[in-house]
């Protein structure tokens, strides 16, 4: 469990491993999240674990967006990782992104919303980015791409679809707007690409988190049940200011630390000493 800030958000992750030995660790840690961020490997695509992890997040109605990581491996395959996606987990993907190159050429992802291709500078752990226009070579493939992503979107909002079919442009406020809502509400899945090792394609990820996936207000709020009263049910706002209400999600025990609780606040706060 970390916490990062980025462009003036606090994004909280639990980072979780995929291996099923450690499916009950998956389990509890979904059970406390907000959104999901889930990793394919673009040479594997949909692995049986990944299935197994899917049906947990559905369980608990967590949003999520796909990451197609290894981008630069021999033998990745971007779109054929997407097809496993709609067949293998019954999901809606709509992609974001499309590499430029691949395996060893992968040089960064050309934005379908933006229109802009960015490329990474891979000598400098890849945090310089920069922003230029698309090539001719790829301009036919972003063109039907950016269609097919137009559509889908358009599809989960009456007020766009109207306007999409009117032959109206839309803004690009109004895509991610759409986008945003139609994650939260678990009708569709936001797929981008990258390599996480090389750090390309790490930085449009996290504006998709900020973009996309719900803060806690935009959840709804959670219930819990009065311990003297066990009919009786307690809504939990996200609310500094109302009592403390909590979920211990893991117990770990640290040689020099002691125990160690880790748990999700749902209402209220905690401090030192209390």
């Amino acid at each position: 469990a970390t916490t990062c800030l980025w462009k003036e958000h606090s994004i909280n992750i639990i980072d979780t491993p995929g291996h099923v030995d450690f499916t009950m660790e998956v389990e509890r840690s979904l059970r406390v999240l907000d959104g999901a961020v889930a990793v394919f490997d673009a040479v594997a695509g949909v692995e049986p674990q990944s299935e197994t992890v899917w049906r947990q997040a559905n369980r608990y109605g967590v949003p999520r967006i796909c990451f197609v990581n290894k981008m630069d491996r021999v033998g990745s395959d971007f779109f054929r990782c997407v097809t496993m996606i709609a067949d293998r987990l019954k999901a809606k993907p709509v992609v974001l992104q499309i590499p430029i190159g691949g395996e060893e050429f992968f040089e960064g992802v050309v934005d379908l919303i933006t229109g802009k291709a960015l490329y990474f500078d891979k000598s400098a752990a890849a945090k310089e980015v920069t922003e230029k226009d698309i090539t001719a070579e790829l301009q036919d493939l972003y063109e039907e791409k950016r269609l097919e992503m137009l559509e889908a979107v358009a599809e989960e909002d009456e007020t766009l679809l109207e306007k999409y079919l009117g032959g109206e442009e839309l803004s690009i406020e109004e895509i991610k707007a759409c986008v945003r809502k139609a994650t939260i509400a678990q009708h569709v899945v936001p797929v981008l690409c990258g390599s996480a090792f090389k750090n390309v394609g790490v930085q449009p990820l996290l504006d998709a988190v900020v973009s996309y996936l719900p803060s806690p207000l935009d959840i709804a709020q959670m219930v819990g049940h009065d311990p003297d009263d066990k009919e009786k049910d307690i809504v939990c706002p996200c609310d500094d200011a109302k009592p403390l209400a909590g979920l211990v999600f893991k117990l770990f025990s640290d040689p020099y630390s002691g125990h160690l609780y880790f748990f999700r606040i749902y209402s209220g706060f905690i401090e030192s000493g209390m």
